[in-house]
């Protein structure tokens, strides 16, 4: 998946805070007394283990913003995979500029690349079915845009960003709005053409009480497959496949092939971006 860098305008807001938070109230002291301020410095970001590379955006701006006169040069770019051992890029400049910014720019990559190499995991388990896979909100809090930008360079796709996207009725919003009528009618009468409309719904009771609302989708939740083939097929029968199903809860590499063969259209897993385990990437001083 080759994906153009998020725009500065969203990426550096959230690189310099990183670095702020690294740099503390006095820089990098251990590089500034250590390290002659003119020594030159060269050093390859290597990848440990295999996997789908991520983060090369932020971590280019986080060097860039410590000394734009330091040079990376990218071998492996977002999007593809590295397999053990292989030279992700490589960067040039001050010593002291390559120590300070080291660990900014890896925190970056080995936590987006994690997250791309399990959506690419997830996407390789469905091949071959008409399902796809999604992430979630569930997402560290001001990182959104770059784990769903790792999710996408993965070959999965997002799901919302965030709550003005569009209108999702889960059961709480159900339950305060005094059912599912209520709750469809109010979205219906409310909303344009471009805002989609979804509902979660827990049981086939749900999904025929949901159903004449005609939804943009209906959020199938934990269900079973035996639930989620007969879920499809009262989707099909109704508006001939018009609504998007989509299946959730619990969503894990070994159950997801199931899901994806009852036919459903997405699959949503909060896993892909909570729980992928960072990839090992590291830096070596040549």
């Amino acid at each position: 998946m080759n994906l153009p860098p998020l725009p500065d305008i969203v990426l550096e807001p959230i690189v310099r805070l990183a670095l702020a938070e690294d740099l503390g109230q006095a820089g990098d002291v251990t590089s500034d007394i250590c390290i002659p301020r003119n020594e030159e410095s060269k050093a390859k970001l290597v990848a440990r283990e295999a996997g789908r590379i991520a983060g090369l955006d932020a971590a280019a701006l986080a060097l860039r913003l410590i000394d734009p006169s330091a040079k990376m040069t990218v071998y492996i770019a977002d999007g593809s995979d590295a397999p053990r051992g292989a030279t992700v890029a490589t960067l040039e400049g001050a010593s002291r500029t390559l120590l300070t910014a080291e660990r900014t720019m890896l925190n970056f990559i080995g936590h987006l690349s994690g997250i791309a190499t399990l959506s690419a995991q997830f996407a390789k388990a469905i091949e071959g079915t008409q399902a796809h896979i999604v992430c979630t909100r569930k997402t560290t809090p001001g990182l959104r845009a770059l784990e769903k930008r790792a999710v996408r360079l993965g070959g999965a796709l997002n799901h919302r960003f965030n709550l003005a996207d569009a209108i999702l009725i889960k059961d709480n919003h159900i339950v305060a709005a005094g059912g599912i009528g209520p709750a469809l009618t109010r979205a219906r009468a409310a909303v344009g053409h471009l805002m989609a409309i979804e509902i979660e719904v827990d049981n086939l009771g749900q999904l025929a009480e949901a159903l004449p609302y005609n939804p943009t989708a209906i959020l199938l939740d934990n269900m079973n497959d035996a639930e989620l083939r007969q879920a499809v097929a009262m989707v099909a029968k109704h508006d001939h496949g018009r609504c998007y199903t989509e299946a959730s809860g619990g969503v894990t590499l070994d159950t997801v092939r199931a899901i994806a063969e009852t036919g459903v259209n997405y699959i949503s897993a909060g896993a892909i971006t909570h729980s992928a385990r960072r990839m090992d990437v590291a830096l070596d001083f040549e």
